[in-house]
C-alpha cells in the first residue's frame, strides 16, 4: 500500500457544541412488501413462506411470530440514508442507540451527516429523540461504545474524519484519525474528542466502527483497518489498537503500516472485532471476501496474534456480529449463511447477487470460545420490494449491533441503510429459531 502524508499536526481535541440539539424527525412512510424473496437461493413467495416465518409488514421482515419490534427512525433523507446503528446499556440502566444519519462520511468533503442519538428508558418500549449526539463540524462514521468495568464513563469510540486530517484522493477516502469521547452524565453531554497516536505509529489512519473489548487485565482493544481504493480491487489492511492505560496510550499490532493482516488471495481482510474470552485469551472475527468469517487470536492479552484463518461460519463480504449471550461464556455470531461472489473481481454494491447475500440474518453458537460453532439457525430476512437503484441499499441486513438484558436479545439493524430497526425477543427462544433442515427438510 502507498505511503501519504496529510498535512498539519494532528489535533489532540475539537470543542463539541449543542450535544442535545434536537433534530426534526420526517413522517413515516409506507414500504412495499416483495411478491417473491430469494431465500438461500431459492424463489419463494412471500404468502407462502415456509414456516413457522411470517411477514410483519410494520418491520419489512420475515421472523417467527414471536419476535417483536419497531421501526425506531427513518433517514431524514431517504436518498442520503443512514448508517451503522450502536447501542449500550448505560450505567443508569437506558438503552442509548446512536448512528450518523446523511451520507458516508468517506464521499463528500462537505458535511454531510450526523451522529444522533435515541434514548429508551423503558427496556426499549418506548424511545426518546432523536438529538445531535456531537454537535461538530464534520462527518460521523458509526459508536463504538465501552463501559469499563467497574465505570460509569461512556466512552464512544470511533473514525474521526477531521478535516485536515483526512483525504479523499488517492483512493484513501477511508483512512482517518481513530479517537474517543466519553461521557460522565450517562451519554447526555461528551468530551472533547482525543486522538489515538499509537506509540510505534503516530499517525496512523485508519477506520474503526465494530464493538471493542476490555480484557480481565483491563487492557483495550479495538479493530482498524485501513483501505487503498486506488487499487483494482481495493486493497485492505486489518489492525488491533492496543491500551494498557486505559487509552492514555496505544500500540498498533501486528506491525506498523502497511503490515496488517490480509487473506493473501484477495489481499483483503477488514473490520475484525475482539472479544475477550477471559484468562488473557482474546478472539478477533474478520471480514474478508473469501466466504466465511475469519479469526485471530491471543492468548497473552492481545500483545501476539496467531495468523489469521477462516472459520466455518459462511459468510460475504460483510463485517463480523459476534456476541456473549448473557451468561458471559457462550459466543453467538449472527451471519448472513450464505456467499455468492464465487468470482470475485472488488467490493461492489451494485452486484444484485452479492448485495442479496446481506438479506438474512442466521446465528451460531458456540460453548468452547469459538472453537466449534453449532448449526445456523435463521432469525429474520428482509421482506421489502426492491425501491433503491443501489442493490447496495435493497437488501442490507447486516452491521447489526445487540443487547442482552433482562432475559431478552435486542437487535438493532440499519435496515436497507434507511431505517434503524429494532427487534427483540427472549433469549430462552434462541432455541426455536429453525434449522436450514428444518425449513427445507434438508
Amino acid at each position: 500500500m502507498k505511503k501519504f502524508s496529510l498535512p498539519g499536526v494532528a489535533v489532540a481535541s475539537l470543542l463539541l457544541l449543542g450535544a442535545q440539539a434536537q433534530v426534526n424527525q420526517p413522517a413515516q412512510s409506507g414500504d412495499a412488501i416483495a411478491a417473491r424473496i430469494n431465500l438461500q437461493g431459492r424463489d419463494v413467495a412471500t404468502n407462502a413462506l415456509p414456516q413457522p416465518f411470517i411477514v410483519k409488514e410494520k418491520l419489512g421482515v420475515a421472523t417467527l411470530p414471536f419476535v417483536e419490534g419497531q421501526v425506531i427512525h427513518r433517514a431524514r433523507d431517504k436518498q442520503a440514508g443512514m448508517y451503522e446503528t450502536r447501542a449500550v446499556i448505560t450505567p443508569q440502566g437506558d438503552y442509548l442507540l446512536m448512528f450518523p444519519d446523511g451520507k458516508h462520511y468517506g464521499g463528500s468533503d462537505k458535511k454531510v451527516n450526523d451522529m444522533l442519538a435515541y434514548r429508551s428508558k423503558d427496556k426499549g418500549r418506548t424511545w426518546q429523540g432523536p438529538t445531535v449526539a456531537f454537535d461538530i463540524d464534520y462527518n460521523q462514521h458509526g459508536f463504538v461504545p465501552l463501559i469499563p468495568k467497574g465505570s460509569k464513563r461512556i466512552y464512544a469510540f470511533g473514525t474521526q474524519p477531521i478535516w485536515g486530517l483526512h483525504t479523499r484522493e488517492h483512493g484513501l477516502r477511508e483512512n482517518t484519525p481513530i479517537g474517543f469521547r466519553y461521557s460522565d452524565d450517562d451519554g447526555i453531554h461528551w468530551s472533547e474528542v482525543r486522538l489515538i497516536r499509537p506509540k510505534n505509529d503516530p499517525d496512523f489512519r485508519g477506520m474503526s466502527v465494530m464493538r471493542m473489548t476490555e480484557t480481565d487485565k483491563g487492557t483495550w482493544l479495538i479493530g482498524s483497518h485501513e483501505a487503498d481504493w486506488s487499487y483494482n480491487p481495493l486493497i485492505t489492511r486489518q489492525y488491533v489498537l492496543r491500551s494498557e492505560d486505559q487509552g492514555k496510550t496505544w500500540e498498533l499490532l501486528p506491525k506498523v503500516r502497511h503490515g496488517g493482516w490480509f487473506a493473501r488471495n484477495f489481499g483483503r481482510m477488514d473490520e475484525g472485532r475482539p472479544i475477550n474470552l477471559g484468562n488473557d485469551k482474546v478472539l478477533m472475527m474478520i471480514r474478508t471476501p473469501e466466504g466465511h468469517l475469519w479469526e485471530t487470536r491471543s492468548s497473552d492479552d492481545g500483545k501476539s496474534w496467531s495468523e489469521p484463518k477462516p472459520t466455518a461460519l459462511i459468510h460475504p463480504d460483510a463485517p463480523p456480529m459476534l456476541f456473549h449471550l448473557s451468561d458471559g461464556k457462550t459466543l453467538i455470531a449472527f451471519h448472513h449463511n450464505r456467499h455468492s461472489d464465487k468470482n470475485y473481481t472488488g467490493l461492489d454494491g451494485r452486484k444484485v447477487e452479492v448485495m442479496r447475500d446481506r438479506s438474512e440474518v442466521w446465528f451460531s453458537l458456540s460453548t468452547d470460545e469459538g472453537v466449534t460453532w453449532s448449526e445456523p439457525r435463521l432469525v429474520f430476512f428482509n421482506a421489502l420490494a426492491e425501491s433503491f437503484e443501489n442493490p447496495f441499499r435493497n437488501y442490507q441486513c447486516s452491521y447489526m449491533d445487540v443487547l442482552f438484558d433482562n432475559g431478552e436479545l435486542h437487535l438493532f439493524i440499519p435496515h436497507r441503510w434507511e431505517r434503524a430497526l429494532y427487534l427483540h425477543f427472549k433469549e430462552a427462544d434462541l432455541k426455536k429459531f429453525p434449522t436450514k433442515r428444518e425449513l427445507f427438510g434438508e
